[in-house]
C-alpha cells in the first residue's frame, strides 16, 4: 500500500434536532473526515467520531486533528504497511487517542478493499447480507414528547427502541412506554455513566419493564462496581464507555462486569480492535453490537461493514442518514431497505461515494499532508 498523501477536513453539520443524553444537549456534529491517498489514484475515506467538548469521553475534535497531524499522519507516511492491520500496530506506542487512529485506519481500511475489489464487510470477515438496526433517542423534554418519538420510530420498524435515561428521567418513562407500546417493543435504557451505587434501588426498579439491557450506568472507567450491580440485577448491563481495548473487554468478562458489549468503532481505536473484541465476546457467549456517535454516512458505513460480522446479534445504533441529517455527504445516502433493515454494501471498500458539494457545505478548515511534508516522529 503506497499512500501519497492524507486529506483532514473539519465539518460542522447541523442536526436536524437537537439531541440530549444525561452528559449534555448537542445542536451538531463536528467531526475531521479523513481521506487516504494512494499511488494509484484510489481514496479510503473515515471519520473521527469525537465530540467538540470532551463530554462523552476525553477527546474533542481540536485533539483528534493535532494528534493526527502531529503523530498519526506522519507515522502512516513514513512506514511501509501492506495491509490494514498494520496500521494499528503502528500506532501502539501512542496512549489511547483512540478515535484519532480509528479514523485514519478506517481510511486505510477503505482503501485497502477498494484495491482488491473487495467491500470493506468482506475484508472485514463479514458474513451478512442485511443487517437488522435500532435507534437512539435522547432525553425528551416531556414523557408525552417521548412517547410521540418512539411511536414514530416503532411505525418505521426500527428492531430496537434505546432511550437515554438520567436520574429523574427514568422509571417515568419507561413505565410510560411499556404501558402505551405494550411488552413486544425491544426497549433498552442507555444511562451514559449517569448513576452511582448508591442509586442501586433506581436500577433495580427498570428490572419490571423487560430491558434489553441497561447500557453503562455507572462510571465510565469502571468495570469493578458494574460487577457488583450486575450480580444485583436481572437485566444484563451492556458496557460502553468503560470499554477501550480487547484488554478491558476480556478484563469486563472475567469479572462479570456485563453480560452484553456495545462496540464504537472509534472508542476502540479502529476496525482491527473492533473485530478482536467481536472474536473474544463470540467465545465467551457475550453477544456485541455496534452503537453510534451520530456519524455522517461515511461513518455509518465503517459501522454496517463491521456489524456484517456473526456475533453481532444485537440490533446497533446505525440508523438512516435523515434520522440526524437533512443533507448527508454521501450518495446513496444510508436508507433502509425495508423497515429496520439495512443493506450490507457489496461494491469495494465502504459502499458510498463522497459528495464534495455536501462536504464543501459544511467545511471549515482543510489541510493536505503528503511523505514530502511531513517529518517520522521517534
Amino acid at each position: 500500500m503506497h499512500i501519497e498523501r492524507v486529506e483532514l477536513q473539519r465539518l460542522q453539520m447541523p442536526f436536524k434536532a437537537s439531541f440530549e443524553a444525561s452528559f449534555g444537549r448537542l445542536a451538531k456534529r463536528d467531526l475531521v473526515l479523513v481521506s487516504v491517498y494512494s499511488s494509484d489514484g484510489t481514496v479510503g475515506y473515515g471519520e473521527s467520531t469525537s465530540m467538540a467538548l470532551p463530554l462523552y469521553n476525553e477527546e474533542t475534535t481540536e485533539t483528534v486533528w493535532y494528534m493526527l497531524e502531529h503523530f498519526l499522519i506522519p507515522k502512516l507516511l513514513t512506514a511501509k504497511i501492506t495491509s490494514p492491520a498494520e496500521v494499528a500496530e503502528l500506532f501502539a506506542p501512542i496512549r489511547r487517542n483512540n478515535m484519532a487512529k480509528a479514523a485514519l485506519e478506517g481510511a486505510v481500511w477503505d482503501l485497502y478493499c477498494k484495491q482488491q475489489g473487495i467491500s470493506l464487510a468482506a475484508g472485514l470477515g463479514g458474513q451478512k447480507q442485511t443487517i437488522e438496526v435500532g435507534v437512539s433517542i435522547g432525553i425528551e423534554p416531556t414523557v408525552d414528547l417521548l412517547l410521540h418519538k418512539v411511536e414514530g420510530f416503532i411505525n418505521q420498524g426500527y428492531k430496537k427502541i434505546k432511550v437515554k435515561v438520567k436520574p429523574g428521567f427514568d422509571i417515568e418513562p419507561m413505565r410510560a412506554i411499556r404501558k402505551q407500546f405494550g411488552s413486544d417493543v425491544p426497549l433498552m435504557a442507555d444511562a451514559n455513566s449517569a448513576y452511582t451505587m448508591d442509586q442501586i434501588d433506581i436500577l433495580k426498579e427498570l428490572d419490571q419493564f423487560d430491558l434489553i439491557m441497561i447500557e453503562q450506568p455507572l462510571a465510565h472507567d469502571d468495570i469493578i462496581d458494574h460487577a457488583k450491580l450486575q450480580k444485583e440485577l436481572k437485566t444484563p448491563i451492556c458496557l460502553d464507555e468503560s470499554i477501550h481495548s480487547l484488554e478491558d473487554a476480556r478484563k469486563a468478562i472475567e469479572m462479570g462486569s456485563c453480560g452484553i458489549i456495545n462496540i464504537k468503532v472509534g472508542r476502540v481505536g479502529g476496525l482491527t480492535e473492533s473485530k478482536k473484541i467481536h472474536d473474544l465476546c463470540q467465545v465467551h457467549n457475550i453477544p456485541v453490537w455496534c452503537g453510534g456517535m451520530f456519524e455522517t454516512g461515511v461513518g455509518r458505513a465503517h459501522n454496517i461493514a463491521i456489524t456484517s460480522l456473526p456475533n453481532f446479534t444485537i440490533p446497533g445504533d446505525t440508523s438512516a442518514s435523515d434520522r440526524y441529517w437533512t443533507e448527508d455527504i454521501v450518495d446513496p445516502e444510508v436508507v433502509l431497505l425495508e423497515p429496520g433493515i439495512l443493506a450490507v454494501p457489496t461494491e469495494p471498500g465502504i459502499g458510498y461515494n463522497l459528495k464534495p458539494e455536501s462536504v464543501n457545505k459544511f467545511l471549515v478548515r482543510q489541510e493536505n499532508y503528503s511523505r514530502q511534508t511531513v517529518a517520522s516522529v521517534e
